[in-house]
């Protein structure tokens, strides 16, 4: 299948308003080929930025570029983008060979060329063998690979994404994250996929933006936001976070410092130079480390544990520190015993320097998110 090049979205500006402000300012540039996700909670604007690229609904200001043309006033269907949605909207009544050659035959493409190209798409998403069937005799991952190639066959620059595999079950989920990124990579056009599913945002996209109210909290690759989060709210949307409550006592070199948690001073590498005096520590529960009640040395933390859950290839262990926090501790199922980890047991929580970073606190919004994080630590995942 013959892939357009190009593909390249530049957004500027860009605003929606309805009864408030859906997109607020946003600019934006996603590189051709590129697979960038945008990433939030429900209400955060994601899918309206979606919808103003695919032309279903008209920005307020700013604008759109695709390969360097302003979109902003051109209709849907003369945009050389395409879009799937979590519904498929797939025809029910016609095959699989007739929903993805519909736009084909729209066009007025000769016949041979509409079977050649039908088949192409087919075949990258391997349901050759299934053009007979209808939409009903098709499971949820078969259809979703149906949307695809109906997409695909119209040869756009770009692919709009709206969450889809948000109605497939988990299991499925996770084999069709790795076969679309796979896809995405043999075509070679640009995906903008929208999500609420920080697991699939890290695992598919080449980079991805953190959205809130309207306007883009953060940019970057998963790795570098999951691990240098701008600030609480990202730290907790992205991944489990452990956010903890400090004040900044010194400030070394650099982005170190020293924060005080409770009785305990813990010496931080990240973040001390742009936070205020009273901030949050995050760290990932796969970087604490449980040591023996009785270890001693820097960044440790007196705790209790307080209860294991079994996850299958990990276990998640829950803790209670001494300064009143609730941490939680990822730990991979390799064999080692657990049996010094019972309910009640007093431990110490060793918490790497370069582990630790210090993010801005007091502000709403923050202390939201923080209050959010602790709370999810004390429910198992």
């Amino acid at each position: 299948m013959v892939v357009v090049p190009g593909g390249r979205i530049q957004l500027v500006s860009l605003t929606k308003r309805f009864a408030e402000v859906a997109v607020d300012d946003i600019t934006l540039d996603i590189a051709s080929g590129e697979f960038f996700s945008l990433l939030g909670p429900s209400g955060c604007g994601k899918t309206t930025t979606l919808r103003l690229i695919a032309g279903f609904e008209q920005p307020t200001a700013g604008r759109i570029m695709l390969d360097g043309v302003d979109l902003s006033a051109v209709p849907p269907h003369k945009r050389n983008v395409n879009t799937v949605f979590q519904s498929y909207a797939l025809f029910p009544f016609l095959t699989v060979y007739d929903n993805v050659a519909f736009g084909l035959r729209n066009k007025k493409l000769p016949k041979a060329e509409v079977v050649s190209q039908v088949s192409s798409a087919l075949e990258l998403v391997k349901l050759r063998s299934f053009e007979k069937r209808r939409p009903g005799q098709l499971s949820g991952g078969q259809q979703q690979r149906v949307a695809l190639a109906r997409a695909l066959v119209l040869q756009p620059s770009v692919l709009l994404l709206d969450e889809p595999l948000g109605a497939l079950d988990a299991k499925l989920r996770r084999s069709l994250k790795v076969e679309l990124k796979a896809l995405q990579e043999e075509v070679g056009i640009t995906f903008l996929y929208v999500t609420h599913d920080q697991e699939e945002a890290l695992t598919m996209s080449d980079r991805l933006a953190v959205m809130r109210e309207g306007k883009i909290v953060q940019i970057g690759q998963p790795a570098d936001i999951y691990q240098e989060p701008a600030d609480t709210y990202v730290a907790d949307f992205l991944g489990v976070s452990n956010l903890m409550p400090v004040d900044v006592v010194s400030r070394g070199p650099g982005s170190a410092c020293q924060v005080r948690l409770g009785e305990s001073i813990l010496t931080v590498e990240q973040g001390g130079q742009q936070s205020p005096d009273h901030s949050h520590a995050v760290i990932r529960p796969e970087r604490v480390k449980i040591e023996d009640y009785s270890s001693t040395g820097p960044n440790r933390v007196p705790a209790m544990v307080e209860r294991l859950v079994y996850m299958g290839s990990s276990t998640q262990v829950y803790l209670r520190l001494a300064a009143g926090c609730d941490v939680q501790v990822l730990l991979p199922n390799d064999g080692s015993s657990r049996e010094h980890l019972a309910q009640g047991t007093p431990v110490q929580a060793y918490l790497p320097p370069d582990a630790l970073r210090v993010l801005a606190g007091g502000t709403p919004a923050a202390d939201e998110a923080a209050a959010s994080a602790q709370a999810h630590v004390l429910q198992p995942s």
